[in-house]
C-alpha cells in the first residue's frame, strides 16, 4: 500500500476515534460536582486514546484522545479552562501507550494472539497509570497557579481526581483489552491495520 493512502487512512481513522473520544466522555459520563463550581466524573473517554494508540500508533492515538477529548472540554463550560492540561495530558497517554505497545513490544509485527493480548494489557496500564499520577498532580499545579484557584481548594479537587481517575484507568483497561483484541483480527483481514513491514 502507498504510503499516502496509509497516511490518508490513519488520518480518518484518527478522526473516528477522536469523534469516540468525544462522545464517550461528553454523552457517556458520570459528573461528580465539586467545590466551587468545579467537577470530576468517571468515564471511559481515555478507553478511546488507549484503543487509537494500540490501532494506529502513539502520535495518531495521542492526537485523537487530544483533539476528542479536549473539544469536549471546551464544549463544557465546567471544563472549559481545563482543555489545554486535557489536550496536552490525553496526547501523551497515547504515545506512552504506542511507545510500550509498538516501539517496545511490535505487537503489529505479531500473531501471537497471547502475546498481543499480554502487550496491550500493558500499554494500556503504562498510558493510564501515567495519567493517574500526572492528571492530579498537573490539575492540583494547573487550577492554584494557572487558574488562581485556593491551595485548600486544589488539594480536595486532586485528591478526588486521583480517585475518578484511578477508577476511569481500571475501567478503561478492561474495555480497552476486550475492544482492542476483538477488534484487531477483523481490521487485519479487511486490510484496516496496516501492519509495520508494510508502512515502509
Amino acid at each position: 500500500m502507498k504510503k499516502s493512502n496509509v497516511t490518508i487512512i490513519k488520518l480518518a481513522q484518527t478522526a473516528i476515534l477522536a469523534a469516540l473520544c468525544y462522545v464517550a466522555f461528553t454523552f457517556l459520563q458520570i459528573k461528580i460536582p465539586m467545590p466551587g463550581g468545579d467537577a470530576t466524573s468517571i468515564h471511559i473517554g481515555n478507553a478511546f486514546c488507549v484503543l487509537a494508540a494500540l490501532l494506529l500508533g502513539g502520535w495518531y492515538g495521542g492526537i485523537a484522545g487530544a483533539v476528542g477529548m479536549g473539544i469536549a472540554d471546551i464544549m463544557d463550560p465546567i471544563y472549559i479552562t481545563g482543555a489545554p492540561k486535557t489536550f496536552v495530558l490525553k496526547l501523551c497517554i497515547g504515545l506512552i501507550t504506542g511507545l510500550v505497545a509498538h516501539k517496545i513490544a511490535r505487537i503489529n509485527e505479531s500473531n501471537n494472539k497471547k502475546y498481543v493480548f499480554k502487550w496491550s494489557v500493558i500499554a494500556s496500564v503504562a498510558g493510564l497509570g501515567f495519567n493517574v499520577v500526572a492528571d492530579p498532580v498537573a490539575g492540583y499545579f494547573y487550577k492554584m497557579y494557572i487558574l488562581g484557584q485556593p491551595q485548600k481548594m486544589a488539594e480536595v479537587l486532586a485528591k478526588w481526581s486521583t480517585a475518578t481517575t484511578f477508577v476511569n484507568a481500571v475501567i478503561s483497561t478492561i474495555l480497552v483489552a476486550g475492544l482492542y483484541n476483538a477488534v484487531r483480527p477483523i481490521m487485519l483481514r479487511s486490510g484496516m491495520l496496516v501492519k509495520e513491514e508494510e508502512r515502509s
